[in-house]
C-alpha cells in the first residue's frame, strides 16, 4: 500500500518502535540500502522528502546524506501487507553507500535490465558535452534525422544478424539498436518509461 500524509497510522508500530526500512533507486530498480524507521523518522521523512532513519547506533533520526550531502529524495514510500516493513522509492544524490558505491549491496543489489536506466542516465549527463569529445554530444548536436536515420539502419542490422543466426552479431547490433533508440527517445523528450508504460498498458 502506498503512504500519505494522512495514512502513515496504518503502519504498525505496536509491533515494534522501529522497522525495517528498505530504500530502492525509483529509476534503476536497484536495492541501496536498508535502515531502521520509527513512527518519527517516517513523519520526518514526509515532511523533508529525504530518507531519514532512527539511527541505533546515534541514538537520534538520521537523515540519509547530512553529512555527505548524498541524500536520497523520496519519490513515494510503501507498506507490505502486515503494515510492518516499508519501501521507499527514491533518487539518489550521489553513492549511497558509504565505501562510495551506489549500493550498499554491491552488485548482487542490480539486476542486469536495470543496466538500461543507468545507460539513460549517461546518455542524459553527456547531451551537452562536448561533441568531438563525445559520440553521445555528437549525436544530439546533429540535426534529428541523423538520430532516425541511425535508429533504422541499426534495426535492418539486427533483422540481417537473426536471418543469419549470428547471436553474436545480434546481440552487439541489438545493444546498438537500444543504445540509439535511448538517444531519439531522448530528442524527443520521452524515457524509457514511457515506452514501458505502453506496454504494461497493451498487457492489461
Amino acid at each position: 500500500m502506498q503512504l500519505t500524509k494522512e495514512n502513515l497510522t496504518q503502519v504498525d508500530f505496536a509491533k515494534s518502535e522501529l522497522i525495517p526500512a528498505i530504500i530502492q533507486d525509483a529509476r534503476t530498480g536497484v536495492i541501496l540500502m536498508q535502515g531502521f524507521m520509527n513512527q518519527e523518522s517516517l513523519e520526518v521523512t514526509f515532511e523533508k522528502q529525504k530518507v531519514t532513519f532512527y539511527s541505533r547506533s546515534k541514538n537520534r533520526l538520521w537523515t540519509k546524506g547530512e553529512t555527505s550531502e548524498n541524500y536520497l529524495e523520496v519519490v513515494s514510500v510503501h507498506t507490505d501487507c502486515d503494515y510492518d516493513s516499508i519501501l521507499v522509492l527514491a533518487n539518489p544524490l550521489g553513492p549511497t553507500c558509504h565505501l562510495g558505491t551506489q549500493s550498499c549491496f554491491g552488485d548482487a543489489a542490480k539486476p542486469s535490465l536495470s543496466f538500461l536506466a543507468q545507460l539513460e542516465q549517461v546518455i542524459v549527463e553527456r547531451k551537452n558535452d562536448d561533441p568531438e569529445k563525445s559520440y553521445t554530444a555528437s549525436l544530439f548536436a546533429k540535426d534529428l534525422s541523423r538520430s532516425c536515420q541511425k535508429v533504422g539502419e541499426e534495426g535492418v542490422e539486427v533483422a540481417l544478424a537473426a536471418m543469419k543466426h549470428d547471436n553474436d552479431e545480434l546481440t552487439n547490433e541489438s545493444a546498438d539498436l537500444l543504445y540509439h533508440l535511448i538517444v531519439l527517445l531522448q530528442r524527443q523528450g520521452l524515457e524509457l518509461k514511457d515506452v514501458v508504460e505502453c506496454l504494461q498498458g497493451r498487457h492489461k
